[in-house]
């Protein structure tokens, strides 16, 4: 498997099958950005989500940049046929090893996303190991990476030395400076590497 980040933002995702497996690969496409047509007989209304309340046919792909399939074995088994002849990135709830793709149990902390997979072969176990990052990776990452992303522009715009900004940028991410932003927050550890980069003395 080839681990990549999609963005969805704007693309279609269609979803074959709206039961319980079906609405949390509708809701992970929208909270990507992606626009989600659900396709089930007998579905109802999903949020933002286009719902078509028919039997699965071909043409309910069209226009779509990722399909999951997420009915029966058999109806599956033909979205992922038609996906595949259309060039159209396919996921399977029913057979992983026939689609393109399966989906990592995610962590996400403001801008940081650790994704944990298994190939389809112990969801169970990625789900387990997401639930102890949890607790590893909390709301201070989501600061300090707002924190970096901030100094990052700073470094580059002052700091004329490619090996300056490499050593500066190396030592920011590096784990001292997460623990003093839980003991001092976020801004005070900002303006401290700030000091740093201008060469100051650190507060």
């Amino acid at each position: 498997m080839f681990p990549v980040t999609l963005n969805l933002a704007g693309r279609l995702a269609v979803v074959v099958g709206g039961g319980a497996v079906g609405s949390r690969k509708a809701a992970a496409a929208r909270a990507a950005g992606a626009a989600v047509r659900i396709v089930d007989p007998v579905g109802a209304a999903s949020g933002t989500a286009q719902l078509i309340s028919e039997p699965y046919r071909p043409d309910h792909l069209t226009g779509a940049f990722l399909v999951f399939a997420c009915a029966t074995p058999t109806v599956n088994a033909r979205v992922v046929a038609d996906a595949h002849s259309r060039g159209i990135l396919v996921n399977s709830a029913s057979d992983p090893s026939a689609g393109d793709f399966t989906l990592p149990s995610v962590v996400r902390s403001g801008d940081l996303t650790l994704a944990i997979g298994t190939g389809g072969a112990a969801p169970s176990l990625a789900r387990r190991i997401r639930e102890k990052l949890e607790g590893e990776f909390d709301a201070a990452f989501a600061d300090w990476l707002c924190v970096l992303a901030e100094v990052r522009i700073v470094v580059f715009a002052e700091v004329p030395d490619a090996d300056r900004r490499r050593e500066l940028l190396d030592a920011f991410a590096d784990w001292p400076w997460l623990a003093r932003l839980r003991a001092e927050g976020a801004e005070a550890v900002k303006a401290a590497m700030l000091a740093e980069v201008s060469g100051g003395t650190m507060p």
